[in-house]
């Protein structure tokens, strides 16, 4: 087991700065972001079940949900309305692929009721921006599923206690920043550990499988960088898009 144990201080690919970035739009969209946990809860519910324990893939869209401090009610009605017991869920599971600005490898991840909306949604916001949609596969190869926990070093967290609840439950791999800890999992594995931290009462800024790059194209271009951000944005404004993973690295001094 690999436990990598530097202090990180680059911000390019930083996943501290991503979470900044969508825990502020999170402050201003609140509605939005439960809007959209809450589609995501309800398709895993209606494909898996009603039940987390029976259910790995609603297991991880709840605790998603739980640390974008969605209310434990909105939780439960997702639930059920997955199972049908408030109406059907008729979303339908896309994902797309394509290159931003400078080539930056893009994936996007949508739950959708109308098909045909959503493509010609997130193939504007690519040709817009600099970028193109691309087909299937044209970029997944960059990039493999892992299950990301981040915690705030917020002075009442222990490293080594952290560390050891994380590795026990089957992390594989624990990294320190200024901001924080960031901790990766196998799919697999991400339940159980995320279930580990609720257990001692650690509580998470962040907690999703997610595709995480192999490798990082350099945006270093001020009008670049804001082409790529604009796109980004336009992809979180839009109540299909659930998720949007790239390999941009950004200089070192980059706020997010």
């Amino acid at each position: 087991m690999a436990v990598n144990l530097r202090r990180d201080n680059m911000s390019g690919h930083s996943k501290w700065s991503t979470i900044k970035h969508k825990k502020a739009k999170t402050d201003a969209q609140k509605g939005k972001i439960y809007t959209k946990m809450a589609k995501l809860i309800a398709v895993a519910a209606r494909e898996g079940g009603a039940d987390p324990d029976l259910n790995a893939k609603l297991k991880d869209a709840i605790a998603k949900a739980k640390s974008n401090n969605m209310p434990n009610d909105n939780i439960e009605r997702a639930i059920k309305k997955g199972a049908g017991e408030l109406g059907n869920s008729v979303f339908e599971e896309i994902t797309y692929e394509g290159y931003g600005i400078g080539g930056v490898a893009v994936i996007v991840e949508a739950l959708t009721d109308n098909k045909n909306r959503t493509a010609g949604d997130v193939r504007y916001y690519f040709d817009k921006n600099g970028g193109n949609l691309g087909t299937s596969g044209c970029v997944s190869f960059m990039f493999e599923k892992k299950g990301t926990i981040l915690v705030d070093n917020d002075g009442n967290v222990d490293e080594e206690e952290l560390m050891m609840i994380a590795l026990d439950s089957g992390a594989e791999d624990f990294d320190v920043s200024d901001d924080g800890f960031e901790i990766t999992t196998t799919p697999e594995t991400f339940s159980k550990v995320c279930d580990a931290l609720e257990e001692n009462v650690i509580k998470t800024a962040s907690a999703s499988v997610e595709m995480v790059p192999s490798n990082y194209t350099k945006l270093e271009d001020e009008a670049q960088i804001k082409k790529f951000e604009k796109m980004l944005e336009m992809f979180e404004d839009n109540d299909d898009v659930q998720d949007v993973y790239h390999n941009a690295e950004f200089p070192d001094d980059y706020e997010g």
